[in-house]
């Protein structure tokens, strides 16, 4: 039976389609198959790629979208980011959805230039990157590139799970499983990776946990685990660095 402080999680890795339509419809179906207690996490912008070239229509989509997904998330958790606007600023915002409602929401604050995204994207504030907390659990959220920058780890001190939705590039891939092995072993939590399996993305989704056990997804679209606040609480004992 689940508790409160005992769930599934969830770190999906699939194909960001040109079409919105389907990749919705794939993020349907993904969240159907997973655990109903699950923490899904998706990759960045699943919905619809960063589509500059189609940035207002990419935002109405969001707009609908997040409508559908909060009648059909049900008991679960997913994280997962998507191009919206306000006024006539385009923004990469992460939103937490749970039970029809939004819990939580914060816009990509560091935006990748390789990628052009200062162009396209406004950046968030720094402040607004703050964990929430959903049914006992300390939840943080780091949006891709700003899984590189270490004011951003400290920020997420004392998480039990840090989720990370991400389109990695694929030349950096090993930089985003020794990233995200050693955000879950600094700050002895859980950590949710989740990239695009796009042609020149990482496709290294995967879980680690507090001890830096570390299982990927290696193709599949789901992959499936626990999360356990007692495996948290019980590394944070046996090394004490000062996390609470």
């Amino acid at each position: 039976m689940t508790t409160s402080k005992n769930r599934s999680i969830v770190s999906l890795c699939f194909e960001t389609d040109k079409s919105f339509e389907k990749n919705l419809d794939r993020l349907i179906s993904l969240i159907d198959q997973s655990p109903e207690d699950a923490i899904i996490v998706a990759p960045e912008v699943a919905l619809s790629g960063f589509a500059y070239d189609r940035f207002d229509e990419a935002a109405a989509f969001t707009a609908v979208a997040l409508e559908k997904l909060r009648k059909c998330i049900a008991n679960r958790l997913l994280i997962l980011t998507a191009i919206t606007k306000e006024g006539n600023e385009f923004y990469n915002v992460a939103y937490a959805l749970h039970d029809d409602t939004i819990l939580h929401r914060q816009a990509k604050v560091k935006l990748f230039a390789l990628g052009a995204e200062h162009e396209h994207f406004t950046s968030g504030e720094e402040g607004a990157i703050t964990p929430f907390v959903f049914e006992g659990i300390t939840i943080g959220i780091l949006i891709c590139f700003e899984l590189r920058f270490k004011t951003l780890w400290q920020r997420m001190e004392g998480c039990d799970i840090i989720v990370i939705p991400a389109q990695w590039g694929k030349l950096r891939a090993d930089h985003f499983t020794t990233l995200t092995n050693a955000l879950a072993i600094m700050n002895q939590c859980y950590v949710i990776a989740s990239d695009a399996s796009n042609e020149d993305t990482s496709a290294m989704s995967g879980i680690i946990t507090p001890f830096g056990g570390e299982i990927r997804n290696n193709g599949a679209e789901l992959l499936t685990s626990h999360f356990e606040e007692r495996t948290v609480l019980s590394m944070r004992r046996y090394l004490n660095v000062g996390i609470e």
